[in-house]
């Protein structure tokens, strides 16, 4: 399994099913993630630095099967931003 580093940017989602099918980019390289990407909608957004595992499929894009958020996660931040403003 491969693992590669970088920034988050054109986030798609290609098909709507059970598991839906996600694209993105990560530093220019194609990326899909089928496997948690649900999480991942919730987790990543443009611009943030992930790490990610997985396998090159035969057109050369690359499979995520696990990825890990560097920093806070969309969510969190989301999260944050919402209790910050029911406070003031």
């Amino acid at each position: 399994m491969k693992t590669m580093k970088g920034y988050v940017s054109k986030i798609r989602v290609l098909k709507m099913s059970k598991t839906p099918l996600v694209r993105f980019s990560l530093d220019g390289v194609n990326c899909l993630i089928a496997a948690h990407s649900l999480n991942f909608l919730a987790d990543a957004d443009d611009g943030m630095q992930i790490v990610i595992a997985g396998e090159y499929n035969e057109r050369k894009q690359f499979v995520v099967k696990k990825y890990m958020v560097i920093g806070k996660t969309k969510i969190m931040i989301d999260f944050e931003a919402m209790k910050n403003h029911l406070s003031s």
